[in-house]
């Protein structure tokens, strides 16, 4: 097991080494450049000489990277091109919210998703399944903008169950600990700031959660049908062992790989989803600051710092994912 962890961190470096040294030169080479965006319409041949030097962006391409590679080390992002605040500082204000979010829907997604999906699979061909493939089918096929404002017209414009947008009510009073609202309220026993940004989350999450509850709904049917036909689920049956522990011990278990594969590239795919969702819901996250810093004057700092999040991100869920591997199926630590 500790020969897998330390092969899958070696492989998390490398991964994160080649991903920043990508981002890097594209983002050098984008038409306009950081330069451009600094000086806006003050740009003068001169003036761009002059930031260029200052930059160091007159340097070989690779001793950029290698100095660019030595702050983000020490934890210096830079700082952002629209506000002038340490980068680091705005993400970290931006970060727990999308968290929050996708930690949120994916609760929802697998919750109701690997039980629905071996239901449907237990009751082939009854209406539970026909249902659960309908639902399914139309859950993976509407946008999500789409299926936002729809939520977001019938249950806060017209029977008035959610708030419209936001994390917070206006004007309540709340202690900022982690970022994590419904955290914090929880903390620090504000319980009524705890609830209140729980309400709001239920509307974004359950958007967010609608193409990722389809996938893992739709994996685990399939899954499970694959180890249903499978000698030893007969073999256990014919023993007379419990209904339970056949399900389980030897079918669930057995079917998990594929699902959680499934949750893991689902849980870095949340983060293109949020972009959406955030803008419905006004929700102050990473997807608001990814369109801000785009059509907010090219903010490239953040920009590329957003990028290496969303990457080291993606990379860290596979990884917890091989290692759930292990935990799953005792075969993959004997490999």
């Amino acid at each position: 097991m500790l020969r897998v962890i330390v092969r899958r961190l070696l492989q998390l470096v490398v991964t994160l080494i080649a991903l920043s040294a990508l981002i890097f030169i594209w983002l050098r080479n984008l038409p306009g450049g950081p330069v451009e965006a600094l000086l806006g319409e003050r740009a003068t041949p001169e003036r761009r000489a002059l930031l260029t030097k200052a930059l160091g962006y007159d340097q070989p391409i690779l001793v950029q990277y290698a100095k660019f590679m030595q702050r983000v080390v020490t934890g210096d992002l830079g700082n952002s091109i629209r506000t002038g605040d340490p980068v680091t500082e705005v993400i970290g204000r931006a970060f727990p919210a999308t968290i929050e979010l996708a930690l949120a829907a994916m609760i929802i997604a697998i919750g109701l998703g690997v039980p629905l999906g071996y239901l449907a699979a237990r009751y082939k061909g009854r209406l539970l399944d026909n249902l659960s493939i309908a639902g399914t089918l139309l859950g993976i096929s509407i946008p999500i903008f789409f299926l936002g404002y729809l939520l977001k017209d019938v249950f806060t414009q017209n029977i008035h169950w959610f708030p419209p947008s936001g994390r917070l009510s206006t004007g309540l009073d709340h202690t900022d600990v982690t970022g994590f609202f419904v955290l914090d309220g929880l903390l620090t026993r504000e319980f009524d700031a705890a609830a209140d940004a729980l309400w709001h989350l239920i509307l974004p999450a359950v958007t967010l959660a609608t193409i990722p509850l389809a996938v893992i709904v739709r994996m685990t049917r399939a899954s499970v049908l694959d180890v249903l036909n499978e000698d030893f689920v007969r073999t256990a049956e014919a023993k007379g062992l419990r209904h339970k522990t056949i399900r389980g011990r030897h079918i669930l278990r057995n079917a998990l790989l594929p699902v959680v594969t499934t949750i893991g590239l689902q849980t870095g795919a949340l983060l293109s989803g949020a972009v959406l969702t955030e803008k419905v819901y006004n929700w102050g996250g990473l997807g608001t600051l990814i369109t801000g810093s785009i059509s907010g004057g090219r903010d490239y700092p953040v920009l590329q710092a957003l990028i290496l999040l969303a990457a080291l991100v993606f990379v860290v869920v596979n990884l917890l994912v091989d290692l759930s591997y292990a935990v799953i199926d005792p075969r993959v630590r004997v490999r």
